[in-house]
């Protein structure tokens, strides 16, 4: 009887163990050939406007023909910080940041208004007014360096990331963040994006190649990326809160049990 008592122990034991083992084998199938995804699949709110210069926002100037023109000389107005991929700031000594009324004090050409503007056309107009005023063929290099994405759920390095160039798209800032996790759902992947007012959620497959050319997947400023963890994954959590709670009581129970029923028994 007794024998027969600790082989069933055993067996539920190496059952349990066995599912576990085999739970967390963990698939991962990215850009697969799957049907092309239409034009008309594309909404045209969907894609993305060119972003547009905000009061508070950070840019970066250079001049480019002399780049220490602009590094050397520090305005009262000047931000001395760069955003980090991990949210933190660093020393720089050329970022600026866009006033209340949407001008910005620039080194001898003092405020411009900037506001409104998309990089480009602030850069150009920068670019003009140093070119009027100041310096002969100045080349001038204009970006917004206060522009951020949020990365949660599976994937590597979660946090805040910047979006350091025009047009970064979702696969570009997973490959900044480290990829994805072996527990990630690369099907069911969330771009969070609009005001708290109104968010929207808009739905990536990365196991879909097509997936790569669809504008929505252009990040924007302040999109919020979720990376929901796989079936297996979730699975397998289930079964480890279900054996913390229930299953390993249980058969602490049964053991303890079992041992007073063997001494009794003697």
């Amino acid at each position: 009887m007794y024998m027969r008592q600790k082989i069933f122990t055993y067996f539920i034991l190496g059952l349990f163990f066995i599912c576990t083992s085999c739970s967390n084998r963990q698939y991962q199938v990215l850009f697969q050939q799957k049907n092309s995804i239409t034009d008309s699949a594309y909404k045209s709110a969907d894609i993305i406007n060119e972003y547009r210069i905000k009061p508070q926002d950070v840019i970066q100037v250079r001049n480019l023909q002399d780049t220490k023109y602009l590094v050397n000389t520090t305005p009262s107005t000047a931000v001395n910080t760069n955003i980090l991929a991990n949210g933190t700031v660093a020393g720089v000594d050329q970022s600026y940041q866009v006033e209340d009324d949407g001008t910005v004090i620039l080194p001898a050409i003092g405020r411009i208004k900037v506001a409104g503007y998309t990089r480009n056309e602030a850069q150009k107009l920068v670019e003009d007014t140093y070119r009027k005023n100041v310096l002969v063929n100045p080349i001038i290099e204009l970006k917004i360096v206060s522009l951020k994405v949020t990365m949660l759920g599976e994937i590597k390095g979660q946090g805040n990331y910047p979006l350091t160039k025009d047009h970064m798209t979702l696969i570009e800032m997973i490959g900044a963040a480290g990829g994805i996790t072996e527990k990630a759902n690369e099907t069911n992947i969330k771009i969070i994006r609009g005001t708290e007012k109104n968010p929207k959620v808009i739905l990536v497959d990365l196991g879909n190649i097509q997936s790569i050319n669809d504008p929505r997947t252009i990040l924007q400023n302040g999109d919020i990326v979720y990376i929901a963890q796989n079936k297996r994954a979730v699975r397998t959590d289930n079964l480890q809160s279900f054996t913390s709670t229930i299953f390993q009581p249980a058969l602490l129970l049964f053991n303890t049990a079992l041992i007073i029923f063997t001494l009794i028994h003697r």
